[in-house]
């Protein structure tokens, strides 16, 4: 190296040093994490009503009447479980979550479909896909479908579903108990309702 050089050299040190302990200063520690305070899990959870729930039929509003058909063809009508508290569970055997969901939902079923009328209304469009998941996977409650595109349909414009799964509980009287996306909260209403 020259004698030019090595001063600049210096100098370009220097300059970086300086940059560096600038850059360190004006970062700032994260806090620690209070334990109260929620995951990135559990706000993600907890904002899935806020973002997916929000237009759901509201709580006391009469149920819309409707009448679908079972993959046997047999017609059946909400007001056929009047007396009863419903859940309908809006799905599509195409739908990731749903998928994900069904094996909880079964157990659910398993647990209070003794007390409780389930009622799976599916946005298939293939009857085919639909009935094979129904039977393929042990879904034993009562299916029913309009085997038509979801946004397309009636029933998922009256119930307001604008992503699935979507779940109401239905009381004996018609009346909208809840609406969510999140079958935690679904259970817990059973437990409230069936559980006893």
């Amino acid at each position: 190296m020259n004698k030019l050089s090595i001063p600049l050299v210096k100098v370009i040190a220097g300059v970086a040093l300086a940059a560096s302990i600038l850059v360190l200063a004006s970062c700032k520690r994260a806090p620690k994490k209070n334990a109260t305070e929620p995951t990135a899990t559990e706000q993600a959870n907890e904002d899935l009503d806020a973002k997916y729930a929000k237009d759901m039929l509201s709580k006391g509003t009469e149920a819309p009447a409707f009448t679908l058909k079972t993959p046997e063809g047999k017609e059946v009508a909400l007001s056929d479980f009047r007396g009863k508290y419903v859940v309908l569970d809006f799905w599509a055997s195409w739908c990731p979550d749903c998928r994900k969901d069904a094996p909880e939902v079964k157990a659910l079923w398993e647990k209070y479909g003794d007390k409780v009328a389930f009622v799976g209304v599916s946005f298939d469009t293939e009857k085919d896909k639909w009935t094979e998941y129904i039977n393929e996977n042990g879904l034993g409650w009562c299916h029913v479908s309009p085997l038509a595109k979801w946004k397309e349909t009636q029933v998922s414009q009256d119930y307001k579903v604008n992503w699935i799964p979507s779940m109401y509980l239905i009381d004996p009287e018609g009346k909208i108990v809840f609406g969510t996306v999140m079958l935690d909260k679904l259970a817990s209403e059973l437990e409230a309702v069936a559980g006893k």
